[in-house]
């Protein structure tokens, strides 16, 4: 039987660890604040600049919400942009995706201040995360790599496979596991051989995307199994990317959906933030 990991625990440590270094900063004048705006009314958005905005109030930091309307111009989005660029109180910007289609995601986080971009996604915080030389690092794998060290798991020397390739989760995901020396296999839709890729792995990410597709055999005993996906089953039920009944029992550490990664991601936006105060004041 395997053991699952909490991710709503170590999240609520990281946040305390947060709040401390908040409260810390605030006795000396600083007060830490994070802009987020959600263009349009997709009901999944909403739910997620709901849950930062409590995310700032339990740390200690100032939130700041920018609502706009679904047929906001790209040059409206982009001068508020460039005003919190500006705004010293704003020490970090995110801006909610996905973004109507009418408006290109990429222009608009290349005019985030890399300082401010505290998803990560500006390609020079994209950059420096393949070099190493980086001061934020992309909320989910940043999540994901504490859940892995929560189990006491050494990454260095481990087979470590990510199945899915994209620029938020799957790429910057291989990057984090290769810095701590892990042998990284990135899988995606043209991988021949799967199930005996995934077979190999020690610890094996699971971000594709696809309702319960990853089953027990394509997991080797005693692996650490971090589920990334958030899907809805046949039912309507909430789901990941891996059939968590039928792994548990071979995995050593398996995170559950929901309440494994989903809780890390916006914990790790807040570290951000405050990694992004300290720089800006010369903290760190």
């Amino acid at each position: 039987m395997s053991k699952i990991i909490d991710g709503k625990a170590v999240a609520a440590q990281v946040k305390e660890r947060i709040k401390a270094e908040a409260a810390q900063l605030k006795e000396q004048g600083i007060e830490i604040g994070l802009a987020v705006v959600i263009v349009g009314d997709d009901p999944a958005s909403k739910v997620y600049v709901r849950n930062k905005k409590r995310a700032c109030e339990e740390v200690g930091f100032n939130s700041y919400e920018y609502a706009l309307p679904e047929d906001t111009t790209e040059e409206q989005l982009l001068e508020l942009v460039k005003k919190l660029n500006a705004d010293d109180k704003v020490n970090g910007i995110l801006v909610q995706l996905p973004l109507p289609k009418h408006l290109d995601d990429k222009v608009i986080i290349n005019n985030i201040l890399p300082e401010k971009d505290v998803d990560a996604f500006h390609p020079v915080n994209v950059g420096k995360i393949m070099i190493g030389n980086y001061s934020f690092l992309p909320c989910t794998p940043a999540g994901v790599m504490e859940l892995i060290a929560s189990t006491g798991t050494e990454i260095a020397g481990k087979e470590c496979v990510v199945i899915g390739r994209s620029n938020i989760v799957g790429k910057p995901q291989a990057m984090l596991l290769l810095h701590k020396n892990g042998t990284v296999t990135i899988c995606h839709s043209k991988t021949k051989n799967l199930k005996e890729v995934c077979r190999r792995a020690d610890i094996l990410v699971a971000a594709v995307g696809r309702a319960k597709m990853i089953t027990s055999d394509y997991i080797k005993e005693g692996a650490v199994v971090i589920d990334v996906g958030m899907n809805r089953d046949e039912n309507g039920k909430l789901c990941g990317d891996v059939d968590f009944d039928d792994c548990k029992d071979k995995a050593s550490f398996i995170t559950p959906v929901p309440g494994g990664v989903g809780p890390m991601t916006i914990a790790m936006l807040m570290q951000n933030t405050l990694t992004a105060a300290k720089v800006k004041h010369g903290i760190m």
